[in-house]
């Protein structure tokens, strides 16, 4: 009789890096289920897509920072495969602004969904998943560029980076591993929107591999932290292609 299959929730894993860290895991031999912000039509492309590789996948629609729905989420991936062994909270904001410039109320969204939504998901892992699993968040490499433009984003990612640290020892004793994964300029449609190909351009030559990263290049960190990278616990592990 073979072993049931490993159980992954991806939080933003309809789209960009979150679409392909669902399928990586899918690769994988997870039964992965995807949470998903509001657009339902690139959530039922991704279901069916990897649906076809003959995973099991399916999405539901809920935003991370409301801890109702989000338990939810939770309920349903136990309902449908037993339980939750892989928790990936890719769902972010990034809206751009000087600091003086900022209107406040987009500084109260930023938080909402950056922080208080990696609060309210880490929360459900945290007394959901299974001895042997992984909580795996999301930050930005932009906490150590530090560029104009992006203090609302580096500030909410350093929020996250601080309650990744501590919730690690806090699940003392419960065999999960809580990390994070700090992306650096990637091929999405949030970072390439709104920007010129110039400054394309020139951001993709900082690193010394000389390119953008492709979502499955964190995609493969991911997966590392998941299932074979046990020993890796508590850390921020930027991903940049060594631009910092």
């Amino acid at each position: 009789m073979s072993e049931p299959s490993r159980v992954a929730i991806v939080t933003g894993g309809s789209r960009g890096i979150g679409r392909e860290v669902v399928e990586r895991l899918a690769r994988d031999g997870y039964s992965v289920v995807i949470d998903y912000a509001g657009d339902k039509a690139a959530a039922d492309s991704a279901v069916a897509e990897i649906s076809a590789t003959g995973a099991q996948v399916f999405a539901v629609q809920a935003d991370v920072a409301d801890e109702i729905a989000i338990r939810s989420v939770f309920d349903q991936a136990e309902q449908r495969y037993g339980g939750v062994d892989v928790v990936v909270h890719c769902a972010g904001i990034m809206p751009l602004a000087p600091l003086a410039e900022l209107d406040l109320d987009v500084l109260d969204r930023v938080l909402r969904t950056n922080v208080r939504g990696t609060f309210v998901v880490d929360q459900q892992a945290a007394l959901r998943v299974r001895p042997g699993g992984a909580i795996v968040n999301f930050s930005s490499s932009i906490t150590r560029f530090a560029r104009p433009g992006y203090t609302a984003y580096a500030a909410s990612k350093g929020a996250v980076e601080a309650m990744t640290l501590i919730l690690a020892r806090e699940l003392r004793g419960r065999d999960i591993t809580v990390n994070t994964v700090a992306p650096g300029p990637t091929a999405t449609d949030m970072f390439l929107t709104g920007k010129s190909d110039e400054l394309i351009a020139r951001i993709a030559a900082e690193p010394p591999l000389e390119r953008l990263a492709y979502p499955g290049d964190v995609a493969e960190v991911v997966a590392f932290l998941a299932g074979p990278g046990r020993w890796v616990n508590g850390q921020v592990l930027y991903v940049n292609g060594g631009a910092i």
